[in-house]
């Protein structure tokens, strides 16, 4: 796996790698990083409404202990109306904005962290890459999310390995409802009170057209009894905008993207 990886970061250096925060880019980062150093590879971060502030955080420290060439910039996706619309292709315009940003940072080929896994699934934003002559390394290495992060492990990554996957904060809005970003402040400040709640395996906060569901994996949602309920459902319900003040809150198992709904057969 490293060798085939090597090869192919070796054929598109120099390079920048468009790095979110998450397992696959900082993996792809820091072996890039290590095996081409700073004069082949460069990262780029792009931060919004719609990145947890954890994600910058992380890509920062890694930046500074591993001694990328990094820049952070504003990709501007929430100016473009198209995505603030929230269609089901909404990844795109996200996509496209984002690499539009890198474009004008960097004449750099670009990569990103995308794994054989993501071909399965009904992912617009390739679109944008296809269009942006973005190369997908692991792809071209043939390695998917379990080869990630067992990479991850083999580079002394740590935690970063088990890293849960955490999409952007807009993928908790249903589709169609317009991407707001004191509502995504809110989404992501809903998930951390009901983490440090009831230590979940997973916690997601939806919105959708019928209320704010707040999505937990079996185990978690088994063992909320009724007045726990109530008072989570008061305590996230109080940390919206107004417009949301009788948006009913409920609970329910998680289900991966649950609030994409419409699409393309």
């Amino acid at each position: 796996m490293h060798n085939q990886l090597a090869a192919v970061l070796d054929k598109l250096a120099p390079a920048a790698i468009a790095v979110s925060g998450g397992v696959d880019s900082m993996t792809l980062a820091v072996f890039a990083h290590r095996q081409l150093g700073g004069a082949g590879i460069e990262m780029m971060h792009a931060t919004s409404p719609a990145v947890p502030p954890e994600a910058t955080a992380r890509v920062r420290h890694f930046a500074e202990a591993e001694g990328w060439r990094l820049s952070v910039l504003d990709a501007g996706e929430f100016a473009d109306a198209d995505y603030i619309a929230n269609p089901v292709n909404r990844c795109y315009f996200c996509k496209t904005n984002l690499y539009d940003a890198i474009a004008k940072h960097t004449g750099r080929r670009m990569l990103s962290g995308t794994n054989t896994d993501d071909l399965g699934e009904y992912r617009p934003g390739l679109d944008a890459a296809r269009e942006h002559d973005v190369h997908h390394p692991y792809v071209e290495a043939g390695i998917d999310k379990a080869g990630v992060r067992a990479l991850a492990r083999q580079l002394g990554l740590g935690d970063l390995a088990e890293l849960p996957a955490s999409p952007c904060l807009s993928s908790r809005v249903e589709t169609t409802i317009p991407i707001n970003a004191d509502v995504l402040t809110a989404i992501h400040a809903a998930e951390k009170l009901v983490g440090d709640k009831l230590n979940p395996g997973t916690v997601r906060c939806r919105v959708r057209g019928s209320g704010i569901v707040v999505e937990l994996d079996a185990d978690s949602l088994g063992g909320l009894d009724a007045l726990r309920r109530d008072r989570l459902s008061l305590a996230v319900s109080s940390l919206f905008p107004e417009g949301f003040t009788d948006t009913p809150v409920s609970f329910a198992p998680y289900r991966n993207g649950s609030a994409f709904v419409g699409k393309p057969e």
